[in-house]
């Protein structure tokens, strides 16, 4: 029996998910009859980690995020891994809507977690990695007590636990 347990608090996504997720919204989009002969334009930058939306108006705009959300969202991608960074006029009249993918904890989002994590008064250790942050303890307990403490916090980016061990 191990004499130390751990897990690691990520808010990595899964990459083919979200291609998948991506795909299935264009379609469903570019099928909607209120998007018949209008401008409608997705990119997908894998580098970057954005989505690029171009259509009419802001209304279409929204529409169109909405979709790509809701299909991430019905393959077990947080909303919050979809972030629009970015509103603007685009040429012909368009409006084009930039979305970041948000797959990385920074380093003031992990402070946050060990605060949260510290507060609980568990015999547990936590320490930033990286964009990763590795919990510790001797108790299984200890552990699951602090994932189900730390789903129950409202942070503004994805929350994945891997690595328990």
């Amino acid at each position: 029996m191990a004499k130390e347990h751990s897990f690691d608090i990520t808010a990595e996504i899964d990459k083919q998910k979200l291609k998948d997720a991506y795909e299935q919204a264009k379609k469903v989009i570019t099928n909607r009859w209120d998007f018949k002969g209008i401008t409608c334009e997705f990119d997908y930058n894998e580098k970057n980690k954005t989505f690029t939306l171009i259509t009419t108006s802001d209304n279409k705009a929204d529409a169109m995020v909405d979709a790509l959300v809701s299909e991430a969202i019905k393959r077990d991608i947080s909303a919050k891994a979809l972030k629009e960074s970015k509103r603007e006029p685009s040429s012909g009249g368009n409006t084009k809507v930039t979305v970041a993918i948000v797959d990385a904890i920074s380093s003031d989002d992990a402070k946050k977690i060990v605060k949260e994590i510290k507060e609980l008064k568990l015999k547990v250790q936590a320490s930033i990695r990286g964009d990763v942050v590795r919990v510790e303890g001797k108790s299984i307990d200890d552990l699951q007590e602090a994932i189900k403490a730390i789903r129950a916090c409202d942070f503004d980016f994805p929350v994945n636990f891997t690595n328990l061990k």
